[in-house]
C-alpha cells in the first residue's frame, strides 16, 4: 500500500507526480529543485543558494512524512554544470552527516533556472 505525502513547506509538483510517497517503512521523495514554496518560482542566486533551497524542500517533504534527513539512505543529485560539484558538496555537508547516504551525482539538462535537482529515499522514523 502506498500513501501520498503532501508538504505545505515544499512546492507542489509541476506535473502528474506526488511530492513523495510512503510505501511500507520507505519514503520516496520526487525530484526537488530550487523553487520557493511560497511563490512557486525558482529562486535566484548562487549554486549554494539553490542547493540549500532544494534540500530545504526535501526536508519539508520528509518531515511531512514523519522522517528527516538523518533517515535518508539514498540520494540522486543532478547538476546542470558539473563544475558546481565542489560547491554542491560544501552545502550538502551542511544537511547530511556521517554515515552519509549513498549518492549518485550526474550532469543533466534541467528545467529552466534549475542548477540542481535532488530526489531521495528515506526510512520512516519508528
Amino acid at each position: 500500500m502506498k500513501e501520498q505525502i503532501i508538504a505545505q513547506g515544499a512546492p507542489r509538483g509541476a506535473g502528474p507526480y506526488s511530492q513523495g510517497l510512503k510505501a511500507g517503512n520507505l519514503i520516496f521523495v520526487s525530484g526537488q529543485g530550487p523553487v520557493d514554496p511560497s511563490t512557486g518560482k525558482v529562486i535566484e542566486g548562487s549554486i549554494k543558494d539553490q542547493v540549500r533551497r532544494t534540500l530545504n524542500n526535501v526536508r519539508a517533504i520528509l518531515e511531512a512524512a514523519g522522517s528527516d534527513l538523518t533517515m535518508v539512505v539514498k540520494v540522486n543529485a543532478y547538476l546542470s554544470d558539473m563544475n558546481d560539484f565542489p560547491a554542491f558538496n560544501e552545502v550538502y555537508k551542511e544537511f547530511f552527516h556521517e554515515p552519509y547516504p549513498c549518492r549518485t551525482t550526474v550532469g543533466a539538462n534541467l528545467p529552466a533556472g534549475f542548477s540542481v535537482e535532488i530526489d531521495c529515499i528515506a526510512i520512516q522514523r519508528s
